[in-house]
């Protein structure tokens, strides 16, 4: 090793040599004009993997990508550095040994005292670790913007759905008064279905969007895959037409999973529906399903534990990485205008997560697209349930007992529609417009014999209503109404939910249910 006199001892040139060697962390080195290494420093040695006498005389396109080589990059860098005098840029280089670095490179141009062009200097840099500590920094802001603009959108969906919930029960409870006092006119009858129809329609869509914000009222029970997903099959058979196969692999000895049954099979044929619009020329979908026993490496960041994964497979035009990433958006769409909400795959995603699952995409593009559903399996109690048929929602009694209800709604057209239909079934009805309004009248009239209140009240909600009624009279039963589920985590308010909009059928069978439990 050289002293400092030793050093001092040397010309301008070797000093200049050594310290171009003594530098380890950035590879420098001269270029002719044609691009061809002159030069090659310890530097250069360590950053790309050549020695000195492997390298010099050859192309620097040597570390250059394959992909960037196709596009001239290397070349361009030396026009624009004898053009200008320098060029600096980032990008990825390739190693001796073939493995990939993200480079900082500068190549300045070397001229002579008459202004000719020599060669170019060249100083690359690795900074990888830079450029990873970046784009970490940028997905985590980029997961923050996300999840702020999901909660955003599902605050304001919830807001829109329950607003819309409320004018579907005046619409709906209206139209079913109507066909009860029109005379026997087949037209007016056919008018009055077609409206109910298109009711229920918008209802779905509303269920549609609380499924995307994840405040829609789950109906949870066990459901068992090998009675609901075959009788699905002719439905998504005439669905998808005939230019399309259909297959089915659904093992017996699978258990039930715990999921609303209804959103389930909304949530697979928007799957199915979704696998057709990626196969205009035809292909093939298929519906399957495995069990996965969770460990501790139970992915998507599940609870270990077991599940369920529902997976629809098409052989469609697949998805490239951007789409891939934002298929679940909200309103994003790959269909044509007026082809789709883009709701379906936010949908499915508020199902599988509000019945403790994931959704999970696996694409490539020109080769399909499977999108799995995990479901957590049903606990025993509700396993066992499972085995025999499904109950279907009691149908309105032929004579029902008449009772005095107090109806407690703060929208004044919904209050008005539910007394009304109360009445129509034969009931009487007092009502209130708000919480402690319907206290007092509580304290006033104790013949009162139940409460039908709405949820989401200004004040005081029905819950916090509820529970107030229970300490005074804790043997009035109550209902609660609501269009999604209000009610916060952990809430110890049992009383029984009637899910807006509902019929005259299903408020028969919440007060038969609700009478029957406060009496036993």
């Amino acid at each position: 090793m050289l002293d400092f006199e030793q050093i001092e001892d040397l010309d301008d040139g070797r000093r200049l040599e050594l310290l171009v060697q003594s530098v380890v962390d950035y590879a420098i080195y001269l270029l002719s004009v044609e691009g061809r290494v002159l030069t090659w420093n310890s530097g250069a040695e360590r950053l790309k993997g050549y020695q000195a006498e492997e390298i010099i005389g050859r192309n620097f396109s040597e570390f250059y990508t394959p992909e960037d080589r196709d596009l001239g990059v290397h070349q361009k860098g030396l026009e624009v550095a004898a053009r200008t005098g320098r060029f600096e840029t980032e990008g990825w280089r390739v190693r001796k040994d073939g493995t990939r670095f993200w480079a900082l490179v500068v190549i300045d141009a070397v001229r002579n005292k008459a202004g000719k062009l020599i060669g170019f200097a060249k100083v690359t840099r690795d900074v990888t670790e830079r450029k990873r500590t970046q784009q970490a920094l940028e997905q985590a802001q980029q997961a923050l913007f996300q999840s702020q603009k999901m909660e955003s959108l599902g605050q304001l969906t919830g807001g829109v759905a329950h607003d819309f919930n409320n004018l579907l029960s005046v619409i709906m409870n209206s139209l079913e008064l109507l066909r009860n006092r029109l005379p026997e006119d087949a037209r007016a009858q056919a008018l009055l279905d077609n409206a109910m129809h298109g009711a229920e329609r918008g209802a779905r869509l509303i269920r549609h969007m609380l499924a995307f914000a994840r405040r829609q009222e789950l109906k949870v029970e066990a459901v068992s895959l090998q009675r609901l997903i075959p009788g699905l099959v002719e439905i998504i058979d005439r669905s998808v037409g005939p230019g399309i196969n259909v297959e089915v692999h659904i093992p017996q000895a699978l258990p039930p999973v715990r999921t609303d049954p209804n959103q389930l099979e909304t949530a697979i044929l928007n799957l199915a529906l979704n696998a057709r619009d990626a196969m205009p020329e035809g292909g093939r979908i298929v519906i399957s399903a495995r069990m996965h026993t969770g460990t501790a490496s139970t992915p998507l960041d599940l609870r270990p534990g077991h599940y369920v994964v529902i997976s629809v497979s098409d052989t469609g035009t697949g998805m490239d990485e951007v789409a891939l990433m934002r298929a679940p958006e909200p309103f994003f769409t790959t269909k044509g205008a007026g082809k789709g909400t883009g709701l379906g795959l936010s949908m499915v995603q508020g199902l599988a997560e509000q019945s403790g699952g994931k959704l999970q995409i696996t694409s490539q593009l020109g080769y399909g697209t499977t999108v799995s559903v995990w479901l957590a399996v049903a606990e025993a109690g509700l396993a066992a349930a499972a085995q025999g048929p499904s109950e279907s929602v009691p149908a309105v009694a032929a004579e029902q007992e008449s009772l005095l209800i107090l109806v407690v709604d703060d929208d004044p057209l919904v209050r008005l529609s539910v007394v009304a239909l109360l009445e129509e079934l034969g009931h009487s009805v007092v009502s209130a417009e708000s919480g402690n309004e319907a206290l007092q009248i509580i304290a006033s009239n104790p013949a009162i014999e139940l409460i039908l209140s709405d949820e989401l009240m200004p004040g005081m909600t029905g819950s916090q209503l509820t529970t107030i009624i229970h300490e005074l009279r804790p043997n009035l039963p109550v209902i609660l109404a609501s269009g999604f589920a209000e009610l916060r985590p952990g809430s110890a308010v049992t009383a029984p939910r009637l899910a807006k909009p509902f019929s005259s059928r299903d408020l028969v069978a919440a007060i038969a249910a609700a009478m029957a439990a406060a009496r036993g």
